[in-house]
């Protein structure tokens, strides 16, 4: 028999078995045999889940239809309100609608035609669009993550997908640099922690502008209606809006597509007729001449127009945001086919319609009064419903990207809920639901007016465009490993495009841009805090935890009494002992005859795949009868009232005292030698870097120091004897008795209540952070026990205090 030369017990794939031979079937031929299926297909298959497939045309198109309701509704609500912003005071002169519009077509081509769905899209991780999606292909391949609690066995996962480079390339110098010092992996989790700040703020400022532009149409059919009215049927739809989110978009979601579909064809048709009708010569504004004499024209309220132009391509980042597992392909087709052309033909059409009529007026209400009579309340109805599209676009972004901060230690634990059986990615954050409905509001209502709004609105999405620019030309170097040339043409034009919008807006905080930087301000002091407080914790645990000679110095009893049940030991450490054991232990008189180290963490990846969740391992000898179970997640996977995760955690537990006494079967192999009973001396790792794997059918991978190696003398193979095969046996059944016994006279979660305190001596503001802010969040976040679902009856808490 030929095998490899060492192995592990995972779920990935099996031992490398010649089946061919015919003979020298010794314990290894049985215990493949036991192990039932070859696991290498499973394993490929699962691999290529997560890697973008080759579709049919025919259903390449449906999923492009299908991206226009949840991709593309905040980009093609924006012809309801960029001329007025644009030329808040009136048009003086007629050419100046053709230098604007060229400005218009010459933003769409290049950011979101050409940066963002030909470029950033490609950037997406396992269909996962956003800042946050880039931050974690940026820690896949370089050591840039702040809390350290990856492991080199976490990138054996079929979804862990990262490249190489030399290491004298130019990828690997920029990814030493970055590792070089912990203040450059906190300046990019903070340029990161703004991105999403600013995304939170779109999820307020979209349904403002959005509903309340389309509302907006009610005054122009009835000019004596007073402002206030429009407000209020703003108000009334944004609650309306906010209150069905728990309910989800899976049952009504299937209509956004031909709500939106709709919606750009008629935009498109309208701006066709009135090409025709008006003035056809705004089709000159392809040139880009048009843009210099518009601002040698205006000079400095050229310049600050520029604010208003740059609402015609907000959303765009909503686009990369909500790609979801639509195809980049699907994406593009629809952008390139539908999305594009129709926002064009809608902008020339209101340019066309301004040539004729021009005054402060008709520009307020430059989109309903290019309407053809006949068909106005038809659109009006179409522009109404494509502007809840478009804020249930935005607000399902803000949930999306909030739990993905959560998962990465930089959101306070908040509730999430899932509305969707069939799809992972739809969820409900009730209390962000109810603060974004009313900063929404308040928005809507305080400013009563698109102009401020749509100030704030571009100071918002210029800022995210501007961050996605910087983590996309650390993407390029480090997972693309672009030819630095490249790489500087992208990022050198992003940013003169964008720094020039960022500019224009500038002059416009104090007119309503303010509100987005409060917004996000406030959102990054409470993100940094929890993570600052969130880092220490971690510190902490690593810093004392246990040493395992102390705790194997006390010997099986742990110098306690052992009372029949499992304890439960829930701890942020995926090795070692943590120091709240100690505590315990010190403190009580007895512990469980089972102890069960239990470690949460969520991975850099979009999610982990249930046959890959979890590690097990057994801590010190059996007669100890201590193990970990390490439970790993990606950023979307999530705890879905996990009533199960307890009877997951222990049918892994037992196939790995199986799977263990089957090894144990091969021990008087000459060509295998189990070195059993290893301690955790290193505390580096929960599997051996020789091993390989072995397949079996249940959710399990099995990391053990007790680990099987080649012995000296790899030729020959002897049969395991009959005696030591049922010794193995009787002793698994013993041992799984005993563990279903253990489960039967009780199981008790113990989880640590570390308390941050900052030091006497520190200063002031790192007093405020963390003995006020901090532990204020901790105050109104959700337990930990509430997130595993414990039981209040089997729940103990064991407290201490951390000063820093």
């Amino acid at each position: 028999m030929k095998a490899a030369e060492s192995f592990e017990i995972s779920m990935a794939s099996r031992v490398e078995i010649d089946e061919d031979s015919d003979t020298n079937k010794g314990s290894m031929w049985v215990l493949d045999q036991k192990l039932d299926q070859p696991m290498d297909e499973e394993a490929g298959r699962l691999r290529n889940m997560y890697r973008e497939k080759k579709f049919s045309a025919l259903l390449l198109m449906r999923l492009a239809f299908q991206s226009l309701g949840v991709v593309f509704g905040d980009l093609g609500t924006s012809p309801l309100y960029v001329f007025y912003n644009t030329f808040p005071h009136g048009i003086s002169d007629p050419e100046d609608v053709v230098g604007a519009l060229s400005l218009i077509i010459y933003s769409l081509t290049l950011i979101p035609l050409l940066k963002y769905v030909f470029v950033v899209c490609r950037a997406n991780d396992s269909g996962q669009g956003g800042t946050f999606a880039l931050y974690s292909l940026l820690c896949r391949h370089a050591n840039v993550k702040t809390i350290p609690n990856q492991h080199r066995t976490d990138e054996e996962l079929t979804t862990y997908s990262r490249s190489t480079f030399h290491e004298q390339s130019y990828a690997a110098k920029t990814k030493k640099w970055l590792e070089g010092h912990a203040s450059r992996k906190n300046a990019l989790l903070l340029l990161v922690l703004v991105g999403t700040c600013m995304v939170i703020g779109d999820g307020i400022l979209t349904p403002a502008i959005s509903v309340l532009s389309a509302a907006g149409g009610i005054k122009v059919s009835s000019p004596g209606m007073k402002n206030d009215y429009v407000i209020l049927v703003a108000v009334v739809i944004l609650v309306g809006l906010f209150s069905v989110q728990h309910y989800g978009t899976d049952k009504v979601g299937w209509l956004f597509a031909p709500i939106v579909l709709l919606w750009f064809l008629l935009i498109g048709g309208i701006g066709i007729f009135n090409i025709w009708k008006h003035d056809s010569s705004v089709l000159r504004a392809f040139s880009p001449v048009y843009i210099y004499r518009y601002f040698k024209r205006n000079g400095r309220d050229g310049w600050t127009s520029l604010g208003g132009i740059m609402l015609s391509i907000t959303g765009t980042e909503a686009l990369f945001a909500d790609l979801a597992h639509f195809p980049v392909s699907a994406v593009q087709i629809a952008f390139t086919t539908v999305v594009f052309p129709c926002l064009l033909l809608a902008y020339s059409g209101q340019a066309a319609y301004l040539m004729k009529y021009h005054d402060e007026k008709t520009v307020l209400q430059a989109f309903y009064l290019s309407i053809p009579e006949k068909i106005y309340w038809p659109v009006f109805i179409v522009a109404t419903l494509a502007a809840i599209v478009a804020s249930q676009a935005t607000i399902s972004a803000t949930f999306s990207i909030i739990k993905q901060a959560l998962a990465l230690g930089c959101f306070p634990r908040v509730k999430v809920v899932h509305t969707s059986k069939k799809f992972l990615g739809q969820i409900y954050i009730p209390d962000i639901n109810w603060i974004l409905m009313i900063l929404c509001i308040a928005v809507t209502a305080g400013f009563k007016n698109q102009s401020q709004i749509g100030n704030a609105y571009g100071t918002a999405v210029v800022v995210v465009m501007l961050a996605t620019t910087l983590l996309m030309t650390l993407i390029m170097i480090l997972v693309w490993r672009c030819h630095w040339i490249l790489v500087l043409i992208f990022t050198g034009l992003s940013l003169v495009v964008e720094c020039t919008y960022f500019s224009a807006v500038l002059f416009k905080v104090d007119q309503g841009g303010w509100v987005p930087l409060v917004i996000a301000a406030a959102f990054l002091l409470i993100m940094y805090v929890w993570h600052y407080g969130t880092l220490k914790r971690y510190e902490f645990e690593m810093h004392s935890k246990v040493s395992m000679a102390w705790l194997l110095g006390l010997g099986p009893s742990l110098g306690l009494v052992r009372v029949p049940g499992i304890g439960l030991v829930y701890t942020e450490l995926a090795s070692g002992v943590p120091h709240i054991f100690s505590h315990f232990i010190t403190n009580l008189p007895a512990i469980h005859s089972v102890v069960v180290f239990v470690c949460v963490k969520y991975l850099p990846v979009y999610t982990v795949p249930e046959e890959e969740r979890f590690l097990v391992k057994r801590i010190g000898p059996k007669s100890f009868h201590m193990f970990r179970c390490v439970a790993r997640y990606g950023y979307k996977d999530l705890h879905k009232k996990d009533d199960d995760f307890e009877k997951k955690l222990f049918d892994n537990l037992f196939m790995f005292v199986r799977l263990e006494s089957m090894m144990e079967g091969c021990s008087d192999s000459d060509e295998y030698s189990i070195y059993g009973q290893q301690t955790e001396r290193s505390r580096e790792g929960l599997i051996n870097n020789n091993g390989n794997t072995i397949g079996s059918t249940a959710d399990l991978t099995i990391s053990s120091v007790d680990s099987i190696v080649p012995a000296k003398s790899p030729l020959h193979a002897n049969n395991t004897t009959s005696s030591s095969s049922q010794l193995s046996m009787q002793n698994e059944i013993d041992e799984l008795e005993f563990l279903n016994n253990c489960r039967d006279a009780g199981v008790v979660h113990i989880l640590g209540n570390t308390i941050v305190r900052a030091r006497r001596d520190s200063r002031f503001y790192k007093k405020i952070a963390v003995d006020y802010i901090y532990a204020f969040l901790r105050k109104v976040c959700r337990e930990h026990s509430v997130i595993f679902n414990v039981p209040h009856e089997s729940l103990l808490n064991v407290g201490q205090i951390f000063y820093v």
